[in-house]
């Protein structure tokens, strides 16, 4: 939808779609997209284990178990925020639209939480930081994300869904590079913040949101806004299916990603892992970079969804059972080769999906903050899952083992989708 000179008319606001998008629009979202992932990958690949290593000491716990928290506690945040924001801009009734408010709140929002963290002096301010993060950051995600239904016609979904999966993982090769070269950690956290605030303005500031009319804003009840969260599998069994298969390969993900730095330097004994670290997160971009709009164009075309989801599904448990049979640097490297493929595949064509089995327009923003909470749920299993393997159930063979399995099912359990090719 091609916005005037004007911005969008109002009424569209709840319409579905039907005029494609153009570059500008789907680059400016993109840059956004990928400004906002560096706001959370830098301090996620990088900072935020460097600072659980230096506030361990007299605390009683280990490193792992300060970044579990942490990191856990970030998630638990992020996942209330996300749909909570999405719901919010959905009532939103602002000359500037639904989404730009949030967007530029959370951005100036998450910037200066970043900032916070580059200042922290223990565990419990690092925890305090990184929470603002979440909250902030995920209020202008929640609006970047719903721009998408908002905006882009069902069968160009998968190609914009494309475009942003390659900003995303640019945002982690982006963040764990400044902060890999910042040159310390409050570096790390000024360079991310700064990066956020500046990859977002291009979109704010050349392309006009559509307004939602106050006659089309439902009245205000707190009973209907929280149960507005709930959506039931039975009678959105769709929705549900794809929910799960979200979720399931997110946590595979994230069980196989979280305590890689310390992989690496604990039971590889890498010469120097952080660097080890960007290196895989680099070899893991080219194959998902090679991929992820590829494979969003492709199912544009053919129209179908969920062969796309399957097989990058089984490729991302593969990958996770390499490293479990193969845990050497070699190993690894191809590990994480085969789950750039992977995720790219799935990062577009997932997206697209997603959007295709909303249930309502009044509801796009809420509805994907409900979505991208099988994001931030995983962030809060992982650690809970992890910590424990690692300490005392076998280790990392047993941990990326794990990871396989649970990525596999996944994959299996995406074609239990019947409305949707």
């Amino acid at each position: 939808m091609t916005a005037s000179p004007h911005g969008p008319a109002p009424g569209l606001a709840l319409a579905e779609p039907v005029e494609r998008v153009g570059r500008g629009w789907t680059t400016t979202l993109s840059l956004a997209n990928w400004a906002i992932w560096v706001g959370w990958f830098g301090p996620l690949q990088i900072l935020l284990a460097s600072q659980a290593e230096d506030f361990a000491p007299g605390t009683g716990l280990s490193k792992e178990a300060v970044l579990a928290w942490v990191t856990g506690a970030g998630a638990l945040v992020s996942l209330l925020a996300n749909p909570v924001f999405g719901a919010l801009s959905d009532r939103t009734t602002s000359r500037w639209g639904r989404r730009t408010p949030w967007i530029v709140a959370g951005t100036a929002g998450g910037a200066l939480s970043l900032l916070l963290l580059g200042a922290a002096g223990g565990p419990w301010t690092m925890a305090l930081g990184w929470c603002l993060a979440q909250l902030t950051l995920n209020a202008a995600w929640a609006a970047v994300t719903a721009a998408v239904p908002d905006r882009v016609p069902r069968r160009q979904r998968g190609s914009v869904g494309g475009w942003l999966g390659a900003a995303q993982i640019l945002g982690v090769v982006g963040g764990t590079g400044l902060a890999t070269v910042a040159g310390g950690v409050t570096a790390g956290y000024a360079a991310c913040a700064a990066f956020t605030v500046l990859g977002v303005l291009p979109y704010v500031l050349r392309h006009r949101d559509i307004r939602l009319p106050r006659a089309d804003r439902p009245t205000w009840s707190w009973r209907a806004f929280l149960g507005s969260f709930w959506l039931s599998p039975r009678r959105y069994p769709d929705f549900g299916w794809a929910w799960l298969t979200r979720f399931l390969v997110n946590l595979s993900n994230s069980l196989g990603v979280m305590y890689l730095l310390y992989f690496l330097r604990d039971r590889l004994h890498h010469s120097d892992p952080e660097q080890g670290v960007l290196i895989l997160t680099s070899l893991n971009a080219s194959m998902l970079l090679a991929t992820v709009v590829v494979a969003g164009i492709w199912s544009d075309r053919v129209g179908r969804r969920k062969p796309f989801v399957t097989c990058s599904g089984v490729v991302m448990a593969i990958a996770a059972g390499v490293i479990a049979a193969w845990p050497t640097w070699t190993g690894t490297v191809v590990a994480s080769l085969l789950l750039g493929l992977g995720f790219g595949v799935f990062a577009s064509v997932d997206f697209a999906l997603m959007t295709d089995v909303l249930p309502k327009a009044l509801d796009r923003g809420k509805d994907l903050g409900v979505v991208n909470a099988a994001n931030s749920v995983p962030q809060v299993a992982a650690p809970v899952l992890a910590a424990p393997i690692v300490t005392y159930l076998g280790g990392y063979r047993v941990l990326y083992a794990v990871a396989a399995v649970v990525g596999l099912a996944g994959a299996v359990l995406v074609n239990r989708i019947r409305g949707v090719e």
